[in-house]
């Protein structure tokens, strides 16, 4: 009961939030939080450190871009589309990353996410430096007009709760119980049967087709794809996302995307000193909170939980 009370209070302030802050701001968290989600999925279940994830976030951005202007498709088309491509590029790079361990595979994902880069910088479609710009949002199944801003939000909630839903399941599953055993052992996973390499690659791919829909889904709220999306800084915010929150736990990738993008949004007058603040930030989490922050907090809650009560004494 404690559960389902808890789950619809959540509900009621998802619905409620727009009326109450800027949507624009809930959408870009929401959007983030879903990449640090997919990311989570890689690092927190399967102890997969890529920093090569801005590559897939921000192909899928350039794909529903060039889609709905120069095709002129519906967005959920798009989305899907730049889902697809993301899981595509997902399984190749999966395919030559997962053959090494460590710092090694971060190496290759690094590399891999380099490549792209400079394919959408010199690529005539991505428009260079300039980047897809006025991107239409159009209509939802033909009906539903995402130019108006409570009709986004909802559809980007949906999106998001979807999401998260495909990393819950795949957690909860006994795919998800051979990936924690390959993050804490992958030798006696490998001892007892399971292909590793084809968990592993599973994995990748499941998390860059994640990754992809949450920069598709933010190509449109802000109607642009910039180089930004496919730059190596945004690989590293998505790490810094993932570890402020809490690896391996389900809302920690949520919190620490939302922390993140608000200290963007309320330092941004600040310019370059955003990242420094950012970086300080860091450091401390690691130094004081070495769970993440929502780590922390449920880690406090299991021991006053586990605690002796006065009257059992």
């Amino acid at each position: 009961m404690n559960r389902l009370l808890l789950w619809l209070i959540v509900l009621v302030v998802a619905l409620a939030a727009p009326y109450l802050v800027y949507p624009v701001f809930l959408m870009k968290g929401l959007c983030f939080a879903l990449f640090a989600v997919s990311f989570n999925l890689l690092l927190g279940y399967t102890g997969l450190l890529s920093f090569g994830h801005a590559a897939f976030f921000g192909m899928a951005s350039y794909v529903v871009g060039h889609a709905m202007t120069r095709w002129g498709v519906t967005p959920e088309i798009g989305i899907l589309a730049g889902t697809l491509v993301a899981g595509l590029m997902g399984l190749a790079f999966g395919f030559l990353a997962i053959r090494r361990q460590g710092i090694y595979f971060a190496m290759v994902t690094l590399a891999l996410a380099q490549m792209v880069h400079f394919f959408c910088l010199q690529a005539p479609f991505t428009h260079g430096e300039d980047g897809i710009q006025a991107i239409p949002r159009g209509r939802l199944l033909g009906m539903l007009p995402l130019d108006e801003p409570h009709t986004l939000y909802y559809f980007v909630l949906a999106v998001f709760a979807g999401g998260c839903w495909v990393v819950w399941r795949a957690v909860h599953s006994p795919f998800g119980q051979v990936l924690r055993a390959i993050r804490e052992n992958e030798p006696r996973a490998t001892s007892l049967g399971y292909r590793t390499q084809h968990f592993k690659l599973a994995a990748f791919t499941l998390s860059a087709s994640l990754a992809g829909l949450a920069g598709a889904t933010k190509a449109i709220v802000f109607q642009l794809a910039s180089l930004t999306d496919v730059h190596w800084h945004t690989s590293g915010e998505v790490v810094l996302m993932t570890l402020l929150g809490g690896m391996g736990t389900a809302l920690g990738p949520i919190a620490g995307a939302f922390v993140v993008v608000a200290i963007e949004n309320t330092l941004a007058e600040l310019g370059a000193w955003v990242t420094i603040i950012q970086g300080a930030i860091f450091v401390l989490v690691v130094l004081l909170f070495r769970r993440g922050l929502v780590g922390e907090a449920l880690e406090w809650l299991r021991l006053r939980a586990a605690r002796p009560s006065p009257q059992g004494k």
